[in-house]
C-alpha cells in the first residue's frame, strides 16, 4: 500500500502551520516536525518542559544534554528563544497561549475524542505528561500518527475504546495514508497519500470518510 514516510508526514504537517503560530510538538513522531520548517518562517515551538523557541534537531556531535525537549531529546535554540520553569510552561498550555500542539495517538474518534496516553493495558506505564493539558489547552489540536496499527487496526475509530486524554478536542488527523479533518463528527479527507485511492483508504478506515478534496 501506497504510504508517506515519517519525514513526508511531518513535512506535510509543516506545510500547515502558519507563520507566526506558538505550536507545541508532543514526544515521538511530532518532533520531526521542528525538521521541516523552514528556516524563513517564524515559527515558535515551545517544549512543556519549559523551552520556547526551539529549533531543528542539533547536528550529530553537536548535542547539548543540558537542553532538551519533553522527550529528553536534545534541541537547538533559535535566536531569541529562552527556557524557563516548568509552572510557567503549563500556565501558557492551560491559559490557552499557544496556537496549534501536534500530539500522537494510539485512537482518535471521528468526534474529536482523543486517547494517547494509556493502552489500558496492566503492564503499561501510565504517563499522561501534559498531554491533557495541551489537548485542551492549545486553540488547534492535530494529531500525527501511523493509519494503522501493528495488527493492521485503524486507529480512527468510531469511539476510542482506550482510555481519554480529552474530548472533542482533535481538529485534523495526518497520518502515513491520509490528511483527515474531523468536523461535528464527520472524517473529511483532504489528502491522500500518492497512489493510494480513496476506496483503499476507506476499506482500511473504521470510520465513514468523505472525500473533501478539491
Amino acid at each position: 500500500m501506497a504510504k508517506w514516510s515519517r519525514d513526508q508526514m511531518a513535512a506535510r504537517v509543516a506545510r500547515d502551520i502558519p507563520e507566526g503560530a506558538y505550536v507545541n510538538l508532543g514526544i515521538g513522531l511530532p518532533t520531526l516536525v521542528a525538521n521541516h520548517i523552514p528556516a524563513d518562517r517564524e515559527v515558535i515551538l515551545h517544549s512543556e518542559n519549559g523551552v520556547l523557541g526551539m529549533g531543528p534537531a542539533p547536528a550529530p556531535g553537536e548535542e547539548d544534554y543540558d537542553l532538551i525537549n519533553a522527550g529528553k531529546q536534545p534541541v537547538t535554540l533559535r535566536p531569541g528563544g529562552c527556557f524557563f520553569h516548568h509552572a510557567d510552561s503549563f500556565a501558557m498550555m492551560r491559559g490557552g497561549h499557544l496556537d496549534v500542539c501536534v500530539l500522537g495517538a494510539f485512537q482518535v474518534a471521528a468526534s474529536g475524542d482523543l486517547a494517547n496516553w494509556h493502552t489500558g493495558a496492566p503492564d503499561a506505564i501510565p504517563a499522561v505528561g501534559g498531554a491533557m493539558d495541551l489537548a485542551i489547552g492549545a486553540k488547534r489540536t492535530y494529531v500525527m500518527m501511523e493509519h494503522l496499527t501493528k495488527a493492521g487496526e485503524s486507529k480512527l475509530v468510531p469511539r476510542c475504546t482506550y482510555p481519554l486524554t480529552g474530548l472533542a478536542c482533535v481538529s485534523r488527523v495526518y497520518t502515513d495514508l491520509a490528511v483527515i479533518d474531523l468536523v461535528g463528527g464527520t472524517a473529511r479527507v483532504i489528502d491522500i497519500a500518492e497512489g493510494l485511492s480513496f476506496d483503499e483508504l476507506q476499506r482500511v478506515t473504521a470510520v465513514p470518510l468523505v472525500d473533501a478534496r478539491t
